[in-house]
């Protein structure tokens, strides 16, 4: 028999909602469409043609509405895996635990969760202003290592090799690596550049940025551009997928991140307005959501 979730691991607001996001189960759709920047799910939901949802608390933003005849929501993160472990577990508590209850349900309900995000390239031949989508997430945060099963989610041989190939730092934890949804890979990603894209847990240093301070390995970006593991090789940088991608896969939920290259870090380029290349790519991203 399943366990009642305590109040104080599944805390509701007076409402009933969950606790951050401020939604109840009727609230959401079963595609969800990820977003970091909370202004931008309303540029997303401006594609509706109709909007029946609309709540926010902290940086947490919900649009729910249809698109072409499909139901579809929109969700901001904000920045960083801490926040994605928030939004996906309390997202997947709305479909998958009775909230009078507080038992989880007998019948498990998949979500599609789709990011759509920003990032840099990595790599020479990946132009400024073009989505790449992650095939594979490597993540340099610490969250899933806090889960159990994060062994059986993780390729062990790619994370070995990794580790090898940067004689990664000792006093940094071990990284992850988890695959996107092979269905959402193959309809909403099927002729985009893809390879693996890295989660780092911060935005300068971990991304190899240096301001006033000196990073740990000022050789890291070098090594990240020649990784490659059979067919794969790493392209991008950017700050949710990973988490995404481990809690997707623990909680059984299809997950797939696709990112607009706004800056191409091996040639120092930057965009000159990303958010024309980024509303193209919402566009199209929904109109491959009808095959789902």
């Amino acid at each position: 028999m399943k366990e009642r979730i305590g109040e104080s691991e599944l805390i509701l607001n007076p409402d009933g909602s969950v606790f951050h996001l401020h939604l109840l189960p009727e609230d959401i759709a079963d595609t969800i469409i990820l977003v970091g920047d909370q202004d931008r799910v309303a540029m997303v939901s401006s594609f509706f043609d109709s909007i029946e949802v609309q709540k926010r608390n902290r940086e947490f933003i919900t649009h729910t509405g249809f698109y072409k005849g499909k139901r579809i929501s929109a969700v901001s993160t904000g920045i960083g895996t801490d926040n994605i472990d928030i939004v996906v577990n309390e997202l997947d508590a709305l479909v998958n635990i009775d909230l009078n209850t507080r038992i989880p349900k007998d019948e498990h309900k998949t979500l599609n969760l789709i990011r759509i995000g920003t990032s840099g390239a990595l790599q020479e031949d990946i132009p400024v202003d073009t989505p790449v989508a992650a095939s594979i997430g490597l993540g340099f945060d610490v969250l899933i290592n806090y889960y159990a099963g994060r062994e059986q989610i993780s390729d062990s041989k790619m994370e070995e090799a990794f580790m090898n190939h940067t004689n990664w730092d000792k006093h940094l934890h071990t990284p992850y690596i988890v695959k996107a949804s092979d269905k959402l890979l193959k309809i909403v990603a099927k002729d985009m550049t893809s390879g693996i894209t890295i989660s780092a847990p911060g935005f300068y240093g971990p991304q190899g940025r240096k301001l006033r301070l000196e990073t740990n390995d000022p050789n890291l970006n070098q090594k990240l551009e020649n990784f490659k593991f059979g067919d794969y090789r790493i392209t991008n940088f950017e700050m949710e997928c990973s988490a995404i991608y481990g809690l997707s896969e623990l909680l059984g939920h299809e997950a797939l991140t696709v990112c607009n290259i706004i800056a191409n870090r091996y040639k120092k380029q930057y965009s000159s307005d990303y958010k024309v290349a980024v509303k193209k790519l919402v566009e199209l991203i929904l109109n491959r959501t009808l095959e789902l």
